[in-house]
This record gives structure tokens, C-alpha cells and sequence, in this order.
């Protein structure tokens, strides 16, 4: 069993942010069950997708003006930049710290939805923010 499996408690009721996270989870999982010959290109497709998935949630932030924005961006820039030196480290063959960084990302994205991403979601339905399209129907 994943350490982290898609749940009701991830959904924030936005298909594309729910449907962003749930792959998230899933390439998670593909870390977390990746055997040593595969793990680093696991990693790298976790790295790929969630360049994406902040990129996408930091340019809804922008595009609504969203208060909160520059904390929750930041959170994805350390975070980001985090996968990235276990990426490093994993070049060097130490795997375990690639392992150890999916359980700390699993207990992360918990956390990181269930706050940062509810709150973003509430203000993106507040403002009648269609992410597919990008326009805002309740501006004020």
C-alpha cells in the first residue's frame, strides 16, 4: 500500500487543481514503489509534473490576485528547489535520500492541500476564477 493514497480528504472540490493532485499522488506512488534502476527517472517525472502543477497554481494566483500568493509561492519554489537537490543526489547514487524525500513529500502535500490549496480554492470560487479558461466572472 502507497503511503499516500488519493483520498476525499485531498479533494478540494476544482477538478483541475483535484485532478493535478491526484496524478501528483500517483507519480508518488510510482517513486515509492520504483525499484534503484528506476527510481531516478521516477523522480524526475514527479519533478516534471510539479514544475507544472506550481506553475499552474502560481499563475491562478497571479491572474486573481490571490492575498496570499507570495507565501504559497514561495512554499513551491522551496519545495521545487528541494526535489531538485535530491535530484543532485541521486546523480551522485544516493537513492535512499530520494526515498527519504517521497515520505516527507507525501506527508507535505497533506498538509500543503488541506491548507495552502483550500484556501486558493475557496478564493478561486469566490471570484468565479474558471482555471481551464482564465476568466474571472466576480472580480470584486
Amino acid at each position: 500500500m502507497a503511503l499516500l493514497e488519493w483520498s476525499d480528504a485531498l479533494s478540494l472540490d476544482l477538478p483541475l487543481m483535484d485532478d493535478t493532485h491526484h496524478e501528483f499522488v500517483e507519480l508518488l506512488a510510482l517513486v515509492e514503489a520504483a525499484p534503484d534502476a528506476t527510481l531516478r527517472q521516477a523522480w524526475q517525472d514527479l519533478i516534471d509534473h510539479t514544475d507544472g502543477h506550481f506553475g499552474q497554481e502560481d499563475a491562478w494566483m497571479q491572474a486573481t490576485r490571490f492575498a496570499s500568493g507570495n507565501c504559497h509561492s514561495m512554499q513551491h519554489k522551496v519545495v521545487l528547489q528541494v526535489m531538485r537537490e535530491g535530484e543532485a543526489q541521486g546523480e551522485k547514487g544516493e537513492l535512499q535520500v530520494l526515498r527519504d524525500m517521497s515520505r516527507e513529500l507525501a506527508t507535505w502535500l497533506v498538509q500543503h492541500t488541506q491548507t495552502m490549496d483550500a484556501a486558493l480554492a475557496l478564493h478561486l470560487r469566490r471570484v468565479g476564477y474558471d482555471p481551464e479558461t482564465g476568466l474571472v466572472t466576480s472580480p470584486d
